[in-house]
């Protein structure tokens, strides 16, 4: 990939982060409206392999976990395939 795509899609993926965010403000908005607004939230920090995992309730914090080690297999077959293999 040439340095343009690359610039070109970490502009798209800055756009879709702020795109998600706005659409979750608003849901959120509009729950609370409803009178049922109910947040919950959790995160990952992945420091190579290891992922430290943190939310506010045990269903944000399952979700992530698994969210984080789908994640991990992922890149660790990415890695595999593009580093490992010849060609």
């Amino acid at each position: 990939m040439d340095a343009e795509a690359l610039y070109g899609l970490g502009f798209v993926l800055i756009f879709v982060g702020m795109l998600v965010v706005l659409i979750a403000f608003l849901v959120l908005l509009v729950s609370r409206v409803k009178g049922k607004a109910k947040v919950k939230g959790g995160g990952a920090i992945i420091i190579g392999p290891i992922p430290i995992i943190f939310g506010t309730d045990k269903e944000s914090v399952k979700t992530i976990l698994l969210l984080s080690l789908a994640l991990t297999l992922l890149l660790l077959i990415v890695f595999i395939v593009l580093h490992v293999m010849p060609g």
